[in-house]
Parts: structure tokens; C-alpha cells; sequence
């Protein structure tokens, strides 16, 4: 069973009908001891990283996360979900986010390109990495992207794959059980059902 964690950041629906697609048990929950009890978790995020933050402490989600983290649990945060496993963000003014990985989380700096960064867009893999999120998807494949800020992880050996807009920014996460996507597989089509798929096939 996949807990979807629904503490009101998330674009629910989308995430929870591409994970059934692919054959995902899905139950969208804010309850600590369903997300306990869960096989895997996926914490899904649009919005402010300061709100989620504190949604997250409120329901008493966020130390539960940390402990599945702990305990190896496989772990997917897409998009401000995955903004949140860093330390802190230039977008928050109070909250400090989970520090499952060590870094921060950036504002796209202004230039001749678009921000929010919205759209199809590639993603370079990153080949030493071997991040099973990414079986079967060729390097340069297209994902769909909705975003202002993206994390610089201190790690170099977390970056699964990286995209370019503007800067050269990661988009993928991986270390142990836990994966992140600064975009959005449920909106990505084929890509991102296989990623989706890959997530679902992971121990």
C-alpha cells in the first residue's frame, strides 16, 4: 500500500490516478499511523514551502516522514515535496524544512527565460547515479515542469539527473529509499507513468 499524504500542498487527484494507473494500492491519508503502517510514501506539494511546513509539523506528518526515512522506507517527494527533504529555503521565512538531505532550496534567478519555469523541459541522467526511478528512460526525455524555486543539494552523489533552464538545476534525487522529482511525473505522460511505474517496483 502507497500512502499518498494529503496535508492540503498537493495536487491529490492527478498523483493518486497515475499511481493506480500503474497498479499503486493507494491511500491518501494525513494520519501519522496510516503512513506508518504504509509500504511506501508519497508526499506530493504545490504551494509555499513555510505553509507545507507547518501543515506537515501540525499533523504530526513530519517527523513521521523522518522515521520511515530511517527505517529505509522507500520515500518519493515530487515537485515542493521534494523542496521539503532539504534543510531550508530562500522562500521561507520562518519554517526549516525536514534536512532528510543536506542543501538548500533556491529562487530561479531572473534572465532571459521564463519563471516559473512551466512546461515540457529535459532531464539529463546522470549515468553513475544508477537511480531505479530511471529504468528504461532514455537520457533527454521530457517531463513536465511548474516551478520557481529548485534545490542545490550539498551531495553531489544525490543528483539522479539535472535539467537546464536558464541554470543548470537538479531535478531528480536519489539516496537509499528516497527519490524526489522537481517535476511532475503524473502530468508527464509516458515518462512519468514509467517513473511512476519504477517508484511502485522499488524494495
Amino acid at each position: 500500500m502507497v500512502a499518498l499524504i494529503d496535508y492540503g500542498m498537493g495536487n491529490i487527484h492527478s498523483v493518486k490516478k497515475a499511481l493506480e494507473i500503474c497498479g499503486g494500492k493507494v491511500l491518501v491519508t494525513n494520519n501519522p499511523e496510516d503512513v506508518l503502517a504504509a509500504e511506501k510514501i508519497v508526499l506530493p506539494g504545490v504551494g509555499a514551502f513555510d505553509d507545507a511546513m507547518r501543515e506537515l509539523e501540525k499533523q504530526g506528518l513530519a517527523l513521521v516522514i523522518k522515521n520511515a526515512v530511517k527505517n529505509n522506507k522507500p520515500f518519493l517527494g515530487i515537485c515542493l515535496g521534494m523542496q521539503l527533504l532539504f534543510e531550508k529555503s530562500e522562500e521561507a521565512k520562518a519554517k526549516k524544512g525536514l534536512g532528510i538531505l543536506k542543501g538548500v532550496v533556491k529562487k530561479i534567478p531572473k534572465g532571459d527565460f521564463k519563471v516559473p519555469h512551466m512546461g515540457w523541459n529535459q532531464i539529463k541522467i546522470n549515468k553513475e547515479d544508477n537511480c531505479p526511478l530511471l529504468d528504461g528512460i532514455i537520457d533527454g526525455a521530457y517531463v513536465y515542469f511548474c516551478h520557481s524555486y529548485y534545490p542545490v543539494p550539498h551531495e553531489i552523489k544525490v543528483i539522479a539527473a539535472t535539467t537546464e533552464h536558464g541554470i543548470n538545476f537538479t531535478s531528480i534525487v536519489h539516496k537509499k529509499s528516497v527519490y524526489g522529482a522537481q517535476f511532475h511525473p503524473e502530468k508527464s505522460q509516458g515518462v512519468g507513468l514509467k517513473i511512476i511505474d519504477n517508484f511502485l517496483k522499488v524494495c
